[in-house]
């Protein structure tokens, strides 16, 4: 049966606007997203099928053009969308903490910083830097690749903390393993940053790990 020939109340496009997105399942999200079905299926069946495919939505959204083009339904075409679509969300969280406010939301801090760095298939190492009012003046990715010791270099922050003429930082890196827990080498850096920004006066606030959930070395004791 087509989407058209359902209820009402039942169709994913009424739905969300009656009852607002949050209401409406991954797969109802997705039929949205793909707009029409194939032969004998409808758009709803074609995202069932899918989810189930990749594992889930996350793991849909991650994949590869290729693996992504492979699928029935899909194709270069709304990997495009699809790929607009993410960058949009993660433009949309960056606004957030870029409108001259003062740094007073951990919530959005954490979306944003999940949004930019969750999804990478290698470790990031990422600075958000702030005034002395915790305005965000720049959020800048330094480092790829295991973040231990010899792959973040100290002299690079603090470079880049002077560049922007900030007061405070928060530090944030990804696992990719999915599991948030920080290693000997991450509470090692992060102390040695802690003592090279405070020899040019610069506060570090935290630093996040970024996996399937965030952890804070400052609410751990690590700072």
């Amino acid at each position: 049966m087509a989407i058209t020939d359902w209820p009402a109340a039942e169709r994913p496009r009424e739905k969300l606007l009656e009852r607002g997105p949050a209401a409406l399942s991954d797969a109802e999200l997705l039929a949205i997203f793909l707009r029409t079905g194939v032969k004998g299926r409808s758009a709803v069946d074609v995202a069932r099928d899918l989810l189930s495919r990749f594992g889930g939505l996350r793991p849909l959204l991650q994949a590869e053009q290729a693996a992504f083009c492979q699928a029935p339904g899909l194709g270069a075409a709304k990997y495009a969308q699809l790929q607009a679509v993410l960058e949009m969300g993660r433009r949309h969280l960056a606004a957030t903490l870029e409108r001259g406010e003062a740094l007073t939301s951990p919530k959005a801090t954490r979306e944003f910083l999940a949004a930019r760095l969750r999804d990478y298939p290698f470790e990031v190492f990422a600075v958000l830097f702030l005034d002395n009012r915790h305005r965000v003046i720049a959020f800048e990715e330094l480092f790829r690749g295991t973040i231990d010791g010899a792959s973040v270099h100290p002299r690079e922050v603090v470079r880049r903390v002077l560049y922007h003429n900030a007061a405070a930082v928060i530090l944030a890196h990804n696992h990719p393993s999915g599991v948030a827990e920080p290693s000997r080498s991450d509470v090692s850096i992060t102390r040695r940053l802690i003592d090279a920004l405070a020899l040019v006066d610069v506060r570090l606030l935290d630093h996040l790990i970024v996996a399937d959930e965030i952890v804070s070395l400052a609410e751990r004791g690590e700072l």
